[in-house]
């Protein structure tokens, strides 16, 4: 009852969008910062054909933050539209669909034939499908969580680790098969049903203990100080942070129908004990 609830007000939300679209237009602040972030993925496509994989790399943790930008603007704003939820769709596609995968490519997998190029498209492919079912899902799962592993993330998992070769000595393209075996678990991971915690609980604007301002700062300089590693080490530990919750809990369900059966067994015998020694 309560996601049909969520459906009908996605609905009629939905409707209000496209009427509210169709009188006022489309608002400019919002969608620049999309279009912003739209630039700095195409910029990162062709700085990844032109050889220049190092800029390629930080262009696509730009577009993120752009991209972020954006949707936070159109809601403090209320500039919220359809256009825009469309528009920045669209825009992710590119920025973190399409130049992940150029630079993978032109990186390393285009040492390894067609199966390079299929990696390449099965990434950029899992990407369009994640991003399809997250915008039909909107109002009917819970914000708390993504289903499926988000492909900013994906795309910085990529661009991380381009970022990582380079600030440790490597030079030019690097034809490892783990890049191949990585881009392919990445677009799984993307369509499959993997929880992954989204963040969206978690509320800037309000007050918050004083320790956890410090800790914040204590964080940004750990950031700032090695940016190269800790952008690689956060992005994977967020990727495998989803598998690893899930055989957790599949572990913790095995081992629990492994013990309900047992003592439902030994119920039985021990009810009926009870029942023949009862006075």
């Amino acid at each position: 009852m309560n996601k049909n609830f969520k459906r009908e007000r996605f609905l009629r939300r939905d409707k209000f969008f496209q009427k509210d679209q169709m009188k006022k237009g489309i608002y400019i602040l919002p969608n620049l910062f999309t279009t912003a972030s739209l630039f700095a993925g195409i910029y990162a496509i062709i700085a990844s054909i032109q050889g220049q994989y190092i800029y390629a790399a930080i262009a696509i943790p730009i577009s993120l933050i752009l991209d972020g930008l954006d949707g936070r603007i159109a809601r403090m704003t209320h500039t919220t539209s359809r256009f825009g939820v469309e528009y920045d769709s669209l825009s992710d596609l590119v920025a973190f669909g399409v130049a992940p995968s150029v630079l993978a490519y032109t990186w390393s997998l285009n040492s390894f034939g067609k199966w390079g190029w299929l990696a390449a498209a099965l990434f950029t492919t899992c990407g369009a499908l994640r991003l399809a079912r997250f915008n039909v899902q909107i109002g009917v799962i819970d914000s708390r969580y993504f289903n499926g592993l988000a492909i900013p993330a994906a795309a910085i998992v990529v661009s991380s680790t381009v970022m990582l070769y380079f600030y440790l000595g490597g030079e030019g393209t690097f034809p490892h098969v783990s890049i191949l075996v990585g881009m392919i678990a990445l677009a799984l991971l993307m369509v499959s049903s993997i929880k992954f915690y989204s963040f969206k609980d978690l509320h800037f604007l309000t007050r918050e203990p004083f320790m956890t301002v410090v800790l914040a700062v204590i964080l940004m300089i750990i950031v700032l100080a090695e940016p190269q590693i800790m952008i690689f080490t956060f992005a994977v530990s967020y990727a495998v942070s989803g598998p690893i919750w899930w055989i957790l809990r599949m572990l913790r369900r095995l081992f629990g129908s492994a013990k309900g059966p047992q003592a439902t067994g030994t119920g039985e015998i021990n009810t009926e004990t009870k029942s023949e020694s009862a006075p």
